[in-house]
């Protein structure tokens, strides 16, 4: 499968809903994209490689919001989504209640 097959251009930022003036694949105009980078978020129940897999999955624009708290995120691979929230995540890990990168990246999302 070719790359260009599977990226989508957001027209309208994830976090404040403004239309894009250039098209964007993470989903985010300049603002809320430096909002997001620069939330602060407790890190300390989170591995080095899970910090970076959040960082990856907002700027990959593989995490959406569906409501208020809710998230679409899509898997590592790509093949699967899982719905994800702060607190929980249907992942098999956040299933175990064990914390995933996907609630970080939801963490972040929401702390910005």
């Amino acid at each position: 499968m070719n790359a260009a097959a599977t990226t989508h251009q957001h027209t309208n930022c994830l976090r404040c809903g403004r239309t894009l003036r250039n098209p964007s694949r993470d989903g985010y105009g300049p603002k809320c994209r430096a909002k997001v980078r620069a939330a602060r978020v407790d890190l300390t129940d989170y591995k080095p490689h899970q910090v970076q897999s959040a960082r990856e999955l907002i700027e990959d624009g593989a995490i959406i919001p569906l409501r208020s708290v809710i998230f679409i995120a899509v898997s590592t691979d790509g093949a699967e989504t899982y719905r994800t929230a702060p607190t929980a995540c249907t992942c098999k890990a956040g299933l175990k209640g064990t914390r995933c990168y996907h609630q970080l990246a939801a963490r972040m999302l929401l702390a910005a």
